[in-house]
């Protein structure tokens, strides 16, 4: 796992990196510079924008890294790469027009409590479209094996971007619709300067001779839109759906839950980016040994690293809260919920970068579909119960569902487990720290309390792996960093 560690610690810095910046800009600069109504904008516009970068990439970001590997001639890699950079205009396209044409009827659906939604629609548009292309450019390298500048770009320059905005407003250099279009021109940068960077590392050369497995490139393609669709809409469709069932202002407490619980999934994100053209390489030469060992190792070693991070949320939340406006701290559980739904995440390891590689997902895209489903349902009869907090339930049982199934269906195909006895051992410390200490609390200031508490769990939590050796590759990252070794 040389190049997954080289690469993943480069990447989890800068992706830890964007996360500061974006708690930053998150927990205290929207929430001091920004009226809660155009914070849950923001919020709203966001989440529909990612909901809708699935349909308008094409799949292409998925289709690219899937096939790259298996073009052996010049001719038919470029043919297969000029036909992915266009493959996304023509849904950009169809969307476009229908926008254009409904944007009335689209409207006045979406803003039936909410009349700003409306007035935003053509920004929620072009923010998706700088998405879709971002990502193509993204995995244009990915399949180079060279992640991490775009995982810079993907982490850090937008958070910077709209932390220079914020600053900004707050200065009255901007005012609130100025604000609002400069979040979309931040987003179009972003995909300028990785379309510049894939370019420098693979120059695009245009031309189309033809390609032999043609039919089955776009068949994964579109079933991809499916599977891409059905992870965003799992990630953001309860953020559009309270904006339909609740005062917009209630997306930016949600917000601000779900943000604190993706912490999580950082170090998931960052070995994602490697793991991904490294699990379509083994899947294309039939190397069944290496794809479980990289199975299992990533599922352990993100498990315990999400686990910590899951402990150091859990354990510390109310102080956490008593840091922000008292309005947020109606999100507590919303925190609760999406941490667990995303510890879970973690413990998957690569089973989506198999899944997705492999010809089993097209079976798991008919469960997503009816996950999807069920998830919206259990989000129109949740929300209007249980506010945000059935938002966030509703969230959990369709996450837990779905990466139960996945998880099942890859045993079924490759007789494969991410699990062992040590992510039980694992499993069981995490919960026993969580009963040990989340109602006890140092009798200090909230910051105090955090930074004492944190220390504490993280010496405890890391001692216990590094004793009992519950992952190999994180004892011995800890064995070379504390004694050279």
């Amino acid at each position: 796992m040389g190049i997954v560690a080289s690469q993943s610690i480069k990447n989890v810095l800068s992706t830890y990196l964007g996360f500061l910046i974006g708690a930053i800009n998150t927990l205290f600069l929207y929430t001091s510079f920004m009226s809660d109504a155009y914070y849950g904008m923001v919020g709203y516009m966001l989440a529909a924008s990612y909901v809708i970068m699935p349909l308008m990439a094409f799949g292409v970001h998925n289709t690219l890294v899937k096939f790259y590997s298996s073009f052996k001639t010049r001719v038919t890699l470029n043919s297969f790469l000029t036909l992915m950079l266009f493959l996304p205009i023509i849904m950009t396209t169809v969307l476009g027009s229908i926008i254009y044409f409904g944007y009335a009827a689209i409207g006045n659906f979406l803003s039936t409590e909410n009349t700003m939604i409306k007035d935003y629609l053509w920004h929620t548009f072009i923010i998706a479209f700088a998405l879709a292309y971002f990502e193509v450019f993204y995995a244009w390298v990915k399949v180079n094996l060279k992640t991490v500048f775009g995982n810079f770009m993907k982490e850090v320059f937008h958070r910077a971007g709209v932390m220079i905005l914020l600053f900004l407003l707050y200065l009255d250099f901007l005012s609130l619709e100025e604000f609002m279009i400069g979040i979309v021109v931040v987003y179009l940068l972003r995909m300028v300067g990785m379309m510049i960077y894939a370019f420098s590392v693979k120059i695009p050369i245009f031309q189309y001779k033809g390609i032999m497995n043609l039919a089955d490139i776009l068949k994964y393609s579109l079933l991809i839109i499916i599977a891409g669709s059905i992870a965003t809409i799992l990630l953001d469709v309860d953020k559009v759906m309270l904006g339909k069932y609740i005062l917009i202002e209630n997306i930016a407490y949600y917000s601000v839950g779900v943000f604190i619980a993706t912490v999580i999934t950082v170090p998931q994100r960052a070995m994602h980016q490697i793991l991904l053209p490294l699990t379509a390489k083994y899947l294309n030469e039939k190397d069944f040994k290496n794809l479980a060992d990289l199975y299992k190792r990533s599922s352990l070693n993100l498990f315990v690293i999400g686990g910590l991070i899951f402990l150091l949320i859990v354990l510390n939340i109310n102080e956490l809260y008593s840091l922000i406006d008292e309005s947020y701290r109606i999100g507590l559980y919303v925190v609760l919920f999406i941490s667990g739904s995303k510890l879970y995440d973690s413990l998957l390891g690569s089973n989506n970068a198999i899944l997705f590689n492999s010809d089993y997902y097209r079976v798991v895209l008919l469960l997503g579909v009816f996950l999807v489903i069920l998830m919206v349902l259990l989000n129109m009869i949740l929300i209007p119960i249980l506010g945000l907090n059935g938002a966030a339930l509703a969230t959990f049982i369709a996450v837990f569902l779905y990466n139960t199934l996945k998880i099942a269906f890859v045993y079924r195909a490759f007789e494969i487990l991410p699990f062992s006895v040590n992510t039980i051992k694992v499993g069981g410390l995490i919960v026993m720290i969580v009963l040990s200490g989340y109602f006890w609390d140092f009798s200090f200031n909230a910051v105090i309390n955090i930074v004492l508490k944190s220390i504490l769990i993280i010496v405890v939590f890391s001692f216990i792996v590094y004793r009992f050796n519950l992952s190999e590759d994180i004892s011995n990252a800890i064995r070379k960093t504390l004694f050279n070794k």
